[in-house]
């Protein structure tokens, strides 16, 4: 492998490798707007007759095909014409066509209206997510629809719908077979094993020991919890990856607490339960929260925002890259990352594992577009010269042996959305078959992207760049997760430093690389590649450490700002170090190696840092992780491992730390010093007991109490109280007298304001308290919904019914029941409240007229089918979420996810809206007959 330095031009010789395979692109070194001679006969005409018709389709397609995704349109005219077909044998355009003729597409809009969404649904789609931060619909279309919603003038773009991976380093076989196993395994049959994995860690819950990652001793954050008496108390830290299908497992087992996962979000997969795993052995202390990254880039940006602005997340990791993310300009994913990064959260993500130069792993090249002279197929374009060398051309570069079933990508330097230059990408094999292609039309409107996959077996692989219009670009071509290598023919295999890109490269995240904590990965990453490293365990990371092999380097070189405007700079990527090849107790991830266990060991040394030093910004804290990092690599600043490898106890010592007490009022007692009843009245005075917890690490020290009151004419006395210390899990209690005016009116609600103040940076925190004044009705009052509404499959829109409630003023109970008047299993049951063939894929919520919302359930259930004479009722005994599929059809009264208590707030006359979403494919239902139960006050 080698990185160029470039060279003076021109030379006019070619370097010929084999006979067939480097004259690919043919003909002659004429400029390319003379037509090239025709090629000779044998595998040089099959290879210009491939991509000469495939630019055929190219030239021909209508305005609104040019708004197409190419491998769209070539599939589509391949299932339509013979002819085409019989032009294109060996190619594969990589689209995945469900049911005969439906397609997974991402709809990218100028903006999203509900007229456009419908337009969507008139068309066959079935809508999956809609974005209107984004402006984009994801949406499963027939193929015979794509350029009816292309023509529209609101539609930009439709595009293949954008993928992603997470960095997870596996051994192929091991992804081949984990892949295999999974897609032969039905959602039944992963359900059954997730209830029966949860099954069995409950009946062993105190028989096995707890298991904490490697990470937490070699980067000696338990030191630092120790010597600093810190565990991530008042942070709450949030991961986005795949998904959590078994969470509800490492909850039984006690590797988990509560997890705040955004409803609709849970995703699939369980990269994201092992990443929350790391973050809580890190800081136990701290909250955690989890939203999915894979419904695709504008729903990931989405959800970027939500665990920030609605969660209220202060630490953020993610472990995955969407191929479309530009590396030359900051697009909605890395936008929504400076965005919560602006706002005051500290963001982590994985550098990826995409290799480097300097291990000789990289399938990555940058540079500038150098014409090679040689004409491409009948039409036009020449094709990118790769050898600096200044006696060679080379128009392909090729990949190694083993790079196989990846994704390659080309950027080059136009802004997103406004590219006139028009490149494209071509994969040919060692007999000059043209294997696969990317070529998108750029004319202005369109970005600067081609994407291909390598196919999942094969040799000779190599790829070529084609400018077929405009000018000279600099460029960036990828094969991420393979590598570039010199070919037995006799090609050279070029690469360059600066994989790392996308939102991991944006200016607000800090980028990890990895490096291991204790054993070696256990497999080479190519046959005959030098031995991975191992890591210090149970000892701690010291300059003698060296990084991953796979660990992709940087800098990241950038062209333009967010808003497409010039902005050139180079961003130091990656940004530090941190521990992978540690142990979870999640399947498949005993050991968890990759960047994508990396980035949650350093986010959580970053929770330490905020729970000693709660007022830390953002810049602070990665000034703390970079100044106190240990040089791995060259004395400063290195492409693959930033400014070094990451430690807890060193991170802190600089900083500081101090164990934060956190006390906050808890919920009140009351007794009416008039009848010795719970409730407040009006014309009488009421004892409030108030207590105060504090769950922090350190002493609440001279506590005190304000509690006061907005409503008018109440009245409190004291107006404060001393509570004294705190202790650590403690909870004390004061009273207060709360008297009610004559005036106040059954039903209506006194607010009560409490702030507690104590010495620590925490304090003060703030509570407030709705407390109904009057005695509770006996009278329960039910307002419902019955009809036969269908849930969408796998749509996160799902679908609202509505239930209008008037004369009830403030309310003092509520229940919410899914009806039904005879339980069964049987599909599409009309008997039952909902029906559905698999519970397990939907989230129910209630959303009461004030806007507040409450999860009643969240994929639990499983395989079972339907929900019948079921309660949701705070005071029920038992979680909904400890159901399984045994039960089914579910009935009875169970506790909902979230509690219904906040909805009693205001008034609950107005409308009431229950939404269901389908998480999941292939299993459908509807909601038929749905009621809340209320009552007031006397």
């Amino acid at each position: 492998m080698r990185s160029p330095k470039r060279r003076s031009r021109r030379s006019d010789t070619l370097v010929i490798a084999g006979s067939a395979a480097l004259e690919l692109l043919l003909g002659s070194t004429a400029p390319a707007a003379a037509d090239p001679p025709k090629a000779s006969r044998g595998v040089e005409d099959t290879t210009a007759a491939q991509i000469a018709a495939l630019q055929e389709i190219k030239k021909s397609a209508s305005p609104a095909e040019s708004k197409v995704d190419s491998s769209l349109v070539v599939e589509q005219r391949r299932r339509a014409d013979a002819g085409t077909r019989a032009k294109l044998p060996s190619v594969q355009t990589g689209v995945e066509v469900q049911n005969g003729s439906a397609v997974l597409v991402d709809i990218r809009a100028h903006k999203v209206s509900d007229d456009l969404v419908n337009a969507v649904k008139s068309a066959g789609g079935a809508v999956r997510s809609v974005s209107t931060e984004g402006a984009t619909i994801r949406a499963q279309l027939p193929l015979a629809s794509l350029t009816t919603i292309a023509g529209r003038s609101d539609v930009r773009r439709v595009e293949t719908a954008a993928d992603a991976k997470t960095f997870h380093q596996q051994d192929a076989k091991s992804k081949r077979d984990k892949a295999s196993e999974e897609s032969k395994q039905s959602k039944e049959e992963r359900g059954a094993e997730v209830e029966r994995r949860t099954r069995e860690a409950l009946e062993r819950v105190g028989a096995d020991a707890v298991v904490t990652s490697e990470g937490d001793r070699a980067q000696a954050t338990d030191t630092a919890r120790q010597e600093h008496r810190v565990t991530g108390t008042a942070v709450k830290l949030c991961a986005l990856s795949d998904g959590v299908r078994s969470l509800a497992v490492s909850q039984a087992a006690g590797e988990l607490p509560a997890v705040d996962v955004l409803p609709g979000q849970e995703g699939s997969g369980d990269e994201g339960t092992a990443m929350l795993e790391i973050l809580h052995d890190v800081a136990p202390n701290a909250e955690l929260g989890f939203a999915t990254a894979f419904n695709g880039d504008a729903s990931f940006a989405d959800n970027i925002r939500a665990l920030r602005f609605q969660a209220g997340c202060d630490v953020i990791v993610d472990d995955v890259l969407y191929f479309n993310e530009s590396p030359f300009q900051d697009g909605i994913i890395a936008q929504a990352v400076d965005a919560v990064a602006a706002d005051g959260a500290v963001y982590f993500s994985s550098a990826g594992n995409e290799g480097s130069v300097a291990a000789g792993t990289s399938g990555h090249w940058e540079g500038q577009f150098v014409d090679s002279g040689v004409g491409i197929g009948k039409f036009a374009g020449t094709a990118h010269d790769f050898d600096p060398a200044p006696n060679a051309k080379q128009v392909l570069n090729p990949l190694s042996a083993y790079s196989t079933g990846v994704p390659v990508t080309l950027f080059w330097a136009d802004p997103l959305n406004r590219s006139f230059n028009d490149y494209d990408l071509y994969l040919v094999n060692s007999a000059g078959a043209v294997v696969s292609f990317s070529q998108n039309i750029q004319d202005g409107t369109q970005s600067p992207y081609e994407r291909i996959d390598t196919p999942a077996s094969g040799s000779g692989l190599r790829l070529a760049v084609v400018k077929f219009r405009g000018d000279d670009k600099y460029l960036a071509l990828s094969a991420l997760g393979g590598r570039f290598k010199d070919s037995a023919d006799g090609l050279k295999g070029f690469a360059t430093p600066g994989v790392s890109r996308g939102h991991s490269a944006a200016r607000g995240a800090i980028s990890v690389a990895a490096a291991p904590a204790a054993s070696a990965l256990s497999f080479d990453l190519e046959p005959g590649d030098p031995a991975n490293p191992t890591g210090p365990f149970p000892g701690s990371f010291t300059s003698a450490q060296q990084p991953e092999r796979f660990t992709s380097d940087g800098p990241r070189r950038v062209f333009f700002a967010a808003d497409g405007s010039p902005a050139p700079e180079v961003r130091q990527k990656p940004d530090i170090t941190a521990a992978d090849g540690v142990n979870t107790s999640v399947a498949g991830f005993k050991p968890f190696f990759g960047t994508s266990a990396a980035a949650p060991n350093a986010a959580g040394i970053a929770g330490l840092v905020l729970s000693g030093n709660p007022t830390m910004s953002p810049a602070e804290v990665r000034a703390a992780l970079v100044g106190t990092a240990i040089d791995i690599a060259a004395p400063g600043a290195a492409n693959q491992t930033g400014a070094g490898i990451v430690r807890g106890d060193l991170a802190l010592d600089y900083t500081g730390a101090s164990p934060q007490p956190l006390a906050k009022a808890a919920t009140p007692a009351i007794t009416n010093d008039g009848d010795g009843s719970r409730y407040l009245k009006p014309g009488t005075t009421a004892t409030v007991t108030l207590p105060v917890a504090n769950t922090g690490d350190g002493t609440a020290a001279s506590t005190s109490v304000v509690l006061t009151s907005p409503t008018p004419g109440v009245s409190i006395a004291p107006r404060s109280k001393y509570y004294g210390n705190v202790d650590p899990g403690q909870t004390l209690t004061g009273t207060f007298k709360v008297t009610v005016p004559a005036s106040q009116t059954i039903g209506s609600v006194v607010r009560l304001e409490a702030r507690v103040t104590y010495a620590g940076a925490t304090s003060p925190t703030a509570s407030v308290f709705q407390l109904p004044v009057g005695e509770p009705s006996s009278e329960v009052k039910t307002f419902g919904f019955t009809g036969v509404t269908a849930i969408p499959d796998s749509s996160t829109a799902g679908v609202s019914v509505q239930i209008p409630v008037t004369g009830v003023g403030v309310l003092s109970s509520l229940k919410f029941v899914i009806g039904g008047e005879t339980c069964t299993t049987a599909e599409k049951a009309t008997t039952v409240g909902i029906d559905h063939s698999y519970v397990g894929d939907l989230v129910g919520t209630l959303t009461s007229p004030s806007g507040a919302s409450a999860t009643l359930f969240q994929r639990h259930g499983s395989s079972g089918n339907n929900l019948c004479q079921v309660v949701f009722d705070d005071s029920a005994a038992a979680a909904f979420s400890s159901v399984t599929s045994a039960q089914a059809p579910f009935t009875g009264s169970w506790r909902p996810v979230t509690p219904l208590a906040p909805l009693l707030n205001g008034s609950a006359d107005g409308t009431w809206t229950f939404k269901v979403v389908d998480s999941a494919a292939s299993d459908t239902g509807s909601v038929r007959d749905v009621a809340l139960k209320v009552t007031g006050y006397v």
